[in-house]
């Protein structure tokens, strides 16, 4: 947490926040361009960023390119804001992928965070169904091998189930991708997102990277932004305490 605070005390900082917040996915070249800055000095900013894990990159071919990853400021809401009884004041929405235009062939998001845990505790967190109830308020249910139909269903017994897809690679415990759709959408592959989970080791921690791509529209973009940083957090929080944060909103990442 003293990272995120020394990160964001910094004005040059919060300026390449702002940047990747109108336009995510940005390499090192555009966001010099945009804050008008040194290659070493907005290198050395973003190292600083990284390290505090608000930004993360990803490599696409030659290219390094820049997320916002709003893990971090959920828990400083959860802990420094929602904590005092204050009303929401918007914080994911600081952090909300915003596509001025089309990025085809880069993420939607990119979230990163990090869990005192094991990649195979992680992986059997995602995918067992009553894990996934435990802190999702949905049922994660497959036999999760490549090919195989996944379902996110309610937990009210219902068996209503309010996003489906299919596994496409299973790598038990780094690697999950899945297709995500609305139910009646399963059949229109244009109307699929994907989410990727990359499980990595991190010295005694694992690190858990989650991309979603293809999503639609600006609105799922937002849901998805409020979505999985709650999510993230809840699932931290029960691999690491136990039990899931209190009174968290039951968001699903929109399909």
């Amino acid at each position: 947490m003293d990272r995120v605070f020394k990160a964001l005390a910094d004005g040059t900082r919060r300026r390449l926040l702002d940047r990747l917040h109108e336009q995510n996915g940005q390499t090192l070249g555009e966001l010099c361009e945009r804050i008008d800055m040194a290659r070493q000095s907005v290198t050395q900013h973003l190292a600083v960023l990284e390290a505090a894990n608000l930004v993360s990159a990803v490599r696409r071919g030659r290219e390094k390119l820049h997320y916002l990853n709003p893990v971090p400021l959920h828990e400083i809401q959860e802990r420094w804001i929602d904590k005092f009884e204050r009303p929401r004041l918007g914080a994911l929405g600081a952090v909300k992928r915003r596509a001025e235009e089309a990025m085809t062939d880069k993420p939607t998001f990119v979230y990163v965070t990090y869990i005192e845990s094991t990649p195979e505790k992680v992986w059997d967190a995602l995918t067992d169904a009553d894990l996934t109830a435990a802190y999702w308020g949905h049922s994660n249910v497959s036999d999760w091998q490549p090919g195989s139909r996944w379902e996110h269903v309610r937990t009210d017994g219902s068996g209503i189930a309010d996003v489906v897809g299919i596994v496409t690679e299973s790598e038990r415990p780094t690697r999950l991708v899945t297709t995500w759709a609305a139910p009646e959408n399963k059949g229109d592959e244009d109307k699929h997102s994907r989410v990727t989970f990359d499980i990595q080791p991190h010295g005694d921690i694992v690190r858990l990277t989650v991309t979603h791509e293809n999503l639609a529209d600006e609105a799922e973009r937002a849901d998805a932004a409020s979505g999985w940083a709650a999510v993230l957090s809840n699932l931290k929080s029960l691999l690491e305490t136990g039990s899931p944060l209190p009174e968290q909103p039951w968001l699903v990442p929109n399909r």
